[in-house]
């Protein structure tokens, strides 16, 4: 593609020759055509950024051949000239989609700004599209990686409700990859160059979430000396994802419950509604299930939220992906920190495999991209796993080999047998360790299991 591909339509060879040699001089390459036909075939052939057309052309009418060109590349910007300059000529010209109308001979000077800054337009919406486009592979359901037929399931379940604008409610262990497919729902979606945004609700307290969906009117409290804008509104048009569902505060949900059913809600301060547009992604680690036994979840809230539930399986139910999804990682943070990786020894592999990961795919990422920092030569080994790592092997979980393992090593031992036994339901294992459940996710964001 050349950033300067000018194509002039007109009958009159001078003008057309002259307006040629002035784009040439500001460094522009021109082709030229004296027919609407002629310049459609050329159309077909070559990709230009500006077209100046003639509004009388001998087999077309020049506006006419407005929307011919804008079906072919709707990016292409088009400028129409004429000797007969008319107030409803512009004004069609406009209405097809033209970028600028010029009189012959009364601005003749004007056309090589016009062109300019037609150019510039069409070169911006060209590395848009581009931008939009590298948006959508990076996070497009081909990235998820894996061949059982667990994840396939649900990658298929996930193509099937990106086409709509049902709200879908994605469970799960904590590092399965639900925002990863959540990303991957919305840049399907007819949605997809509109805004997705992300909440995390275990992130922030019960006043400040509040204040960060739906935002306030100055006044509204102390502090509030301006207005804000929530993330519903950041999200109108587009995609709102809902992180951690499970731990917003009993009270919000009523109010999030209304706004799904009314697309509408009322800031703090205000007495008038807000209205949005916003298709809601939700996801949890959590049995919302058992939450509501527990008057913890709205039942109502539940079922608006789960109208498309899909479940992400975990990697040790899913192991037959993890040489796969470990060459990625290795492709990744090998070329991120300049090293050349060419392999990954068996035993590294083997060792994978046996271990549970409750962390699920973010633990097994993060362990990789340790294993890659100590690595010293072209071959992932055994060796450069964590010591304790390695201890912590499915023959040998037991508490009975403690002997060389320091408190800190026999403490992360002891929670991550707890958590696998409560097939990672971090609300359970807490209890069943005694702890709260703020200290358990501190323990295990320190051992690289978030």
């Amino acid at each position: 593609m050349n950033d300067g591909n000018i194509l002039i339509i007109d009958d009159e060879v001078v003008l057309r020759n002259l307006i040629s040699r002035l784009l040439r001089l500001e460094n522009l390459k021109t082709w030229e055509a004296s027919l609407g036909k002629e310049a459609l075939d050329l159309i077909e052939k070559e990709e230009f950024q500006v077209i100046i057309t003639d509004v009388r052309l001998p087999d077309i009418y020049g506006i006419d051949l407005i929307p011919l060109i804008k079906k072919h590349n709707p990016l292409t910007e088009i400028i129409v000239l004429t000797a007969y300059g008319t107030i409803e000529d512009g004004v069609k010209a406009i209405k097809a989609g033209a970028f600028d109308y010029i009189t012959k001979g009364d601005e003749d000077n004007k056309i090589v700004p016009v062109v300019l800054r037609a150019l510039e337009k069409a070169q911006m919406s060209q590395r848009l599209k581009l931008l939009e486009k590298k948006v959508s592979d990076k996070f497009s359901f081909e990235n998820i990686i894996g061949n059982s037929s667990l994840l396939k399931e649900a990658v298929e379940l996930a193509i099937k409700v990106a086409a709509t604008d049902a709200p879908v409610l994605l469970s799960g262990e904590t590092g399965t990859g639900k925002e990863v497919f959540a990303q991957a729902i919305h840049y399907s979606s007819s949605r997809k160059n509109k805004p997705f945004v992300i909440i995390n609700c275990s992130a922030i307290s019960k006043d400040l979430l509040e204040s960060e969906m739906f935002g306030y009117k100055a006044g509204a409290f102390t502090g509030a000396v301006k207005n804000k804008k929530g993330l519903f509104e950041e999200a109108h048009t587009g995609t709102l994802f809902l992180d951690e569902i499970g731990e917003m505060d009993f009270s919000l949900q009523a109010k999030l419950l209304r706004v799904l059913e009314s697309n509408t809600f009322i800031k703090p301060g205000d007495t008038k509604t807000t209205q949005v547009d916003v298709r809601i992604i939700a996801a949890t680690n959590r049995n919302l299930e058992e939450e509501i036994i527990h008057e913890k979840f709205r039942q109502d809230l539940f079922y608006r939220l789960s109208v498309f539930r899909i479940e992400l399986p975990s990697l040790r139910n899913r192991k037959e992906d993890i040489p796969i999804l470990a060459q990625s990682f290795v492709d990744f943070f090998s070329k991120k920190m300049n090293k050349n990786i060419k392999e990954l020894e068996p035993a590294f592999i083997s060792r994978l495999k046996d271990y549970s990961f409750p962390g699920n795919i973010r633990e097994m990422k993060n362990l990789i991209e340790r294993a890659i920092i100590l690595a010293d030569s072209d071959i992932l080994k055994e060796s450069y796993l964590p010591r304790e790592f390695l201890a912590l092997q499915k023959d040998d979980l037991s508490d009975n080999n403690n002997n060389d393992l320091t408190m800190e090593q026999i403490e992360k031992r002891h929670i991550i047998n707890t958590l696998n036994k409560c097939d990672g339901n971090k609300t359970r294992a807490a209890e069943m360790l005694g702890i709260g459940l703020t200290t358990l996710y501190r323990k295990l964001q320190s051992y690289g299991i978030e």
